[in-house]
């Protein structure tokens, strides 16, 4: 039975896009495509997950890899792509009623060290109070298996009584791996109807 369900944070509950990013910003295809491929493929993006680098550091490293006129679009990417906070459409009730049921919910996620300033902005961040796993504050990524081994064991969790939600595939492959159900996010109604498969009480 499943007693828990268990968030990937970025694209799932929290809207971050970076297509969204580059279309708000105004930027030429030329330039969204150099931004998206330079900076949230790069391998410094993993690092800033893992804790290894701070925004700011980021994107010091990042300026010259970039003409001078791109460098406010950085800035914001990096320091300040949560201005203004966005929820995946759907997600607040979904959340609100899964906590309304009964269930433990819990955040997993691959994210950098400034999470502890933006989440509290997010209104779905007070159904999980300090039930986190932050990628940066313990050094570890997904889908590294330590990720969710150390979550079942810090929090008490019964991986068999756990659902673990992620848009990525290969992350939500590393949980199933350390025995936890898991879903790949594709949308909030799509969401539902899986859990609801899996026997989670919804209405």
């Amino acid at each position: 039975m499943i007693r828990n369900i268990l968030f990937d944070m970025g694209s799932v509950l929290v809207d971050f896009n970076p297509l969204r990013f580059t279309v708000e910003a105004k930027l030429s295809p030329e330039d969204a495509q150099l931004i998206r491929e330079e900076l949230f493929h790069s391998i410094e993006w993993a690092q800033l997950d893992r804790g290894t680098l701070t925004d700011p550091e980021l994107l010091e490293i990042m300026k010259p890899r970039f003409p001078e006129r791109l460098w406010p679009s950085l800035e914001w990417m990096i320091c300040r792509w949560d201005e203004p906070p966005v929820m995946v459409p759907g997600m607040y009730e979904l959340v609100e009623e899964l906590s309304r049921a009964g269930y433990g919910l819990y955040l997993l996620s691959n994210a950098a060290l400034r999470h502890d300033e933006y989440w509290p902005r997010y209104p779905v961040s007070r159904f999980f109070g300090d039930r986190l796993l932050i990628s940066s504050h313990e050094k570890i990524t997904k889908p590294d298996p330590r990720f969710y081994r150390l979550a079942l064991e810090r929090f008490g969790l019964d991986p068999a009584e756990c659902v673990f939600i992620d848009d990525v595939p290969v992350n939500a492959e590393g949980a199933v791996y350390c025995g936890i159900g898991a879903i790949v996010f594709r949308d909030a109604r799509r969401l539902r109807r899986e859990l609801q498969a899996r026997g989670v009480r919804l209405s």
